[in-house]
């Protein structure tokens, strides 16, 4: 994340504790600022009408509304917030559904230590996604892939995605791979016409479920 670049943090739980818990767990961090807590879905919207926030972290079994329908509302009336959502359980139809449904940015579990969520709230404000190593074995187990339709990808192309996946961007690329960034926006485009994606989480998806890119973060 660049310097001095706050990243501020909205917090839905309908347990207050579990709030109160989050926020002890991010303070002494000076790269993130909780600018708003609430246990009700209405109360979230409107707070995000006003308050200016960047990441949204969510619970998913909610008494009101859950967590993928709100994601879902969020993702559409404020597209520039990048949503993390948080569950007792990474269950793999879930979090493919939140994946398709609200191009979530990532999923953790409420077992999270300190630092798994300080790390996965800086990655995905710097572009990048976070799903805990739990999630991604549940995501594998839901998922059985059929390799025999596989598109092929080359190796430049793996290459591309596994450095897209560590937030670079097409320049960062160009000058580590001694191409031109026309030349890496090129590959990228047929990254995402091959996996036929139209967005940066799902390629990093299927590549996790491919094992192009290992599980480790």
């Amino acid at each position: 994340m660049a310097s001095g670049k706050v990243t501020r943090l909205a917090i839905i739980d309908d347990h207050p504790i579990v709030i109160d818990g989050i926020r002890s767990l991010l303070e002494g961090d000076p790269g993130i600022a909780v600018v708003t807590t609430t246990s009700s879905a209405a109360t979230l919207l409107h707070e995000l009408e006003r308050i200016e926030t960047d990441i949204l972290l969510t619970d998913i079994v909610m008494p009101e509304m859950n967590g993928n329908e709100l994601a879902k509302l969020v993702r559409k009336k404020f597209p520039h917030i990048k949503i993390l959502a948080l569950s007792m359980s990474g269950q793999g139809d879930i979090v493919n559904e939140m994946i398709n449904d609200s191009d979530i940015c990532g999923y953790i579990l409420k077992n999270v230590s300190r630092d798994e969520l300080l790390h996965a709230i800086h990655k995905i404000a710097a572009g990048g996604i976070y799903f805990s190593e739990e999630v991604l074995a549940e995501l594998e187990k839901y998922k059985a892939p059929d390799t025999s339709d596989q598109p092929a990808l080359t190796n430049r192309e793996i290459e591309i995605i596994r450095l897209m996946e560590k937030e670079m961007g097409n320049k960062e690329i160009a000058d580590l791979l001694f191409i031109s960034e026309r030349t890496v926006e090129t590959h990228r485009k047929n990254i995402f016409r091959k996996l036929g994606k139209n967005t940066l989480i799902g390629v990093i998806k299927y590549a996790y479920d491919h094992k192009i890119i290992p599980h480790a973060h």
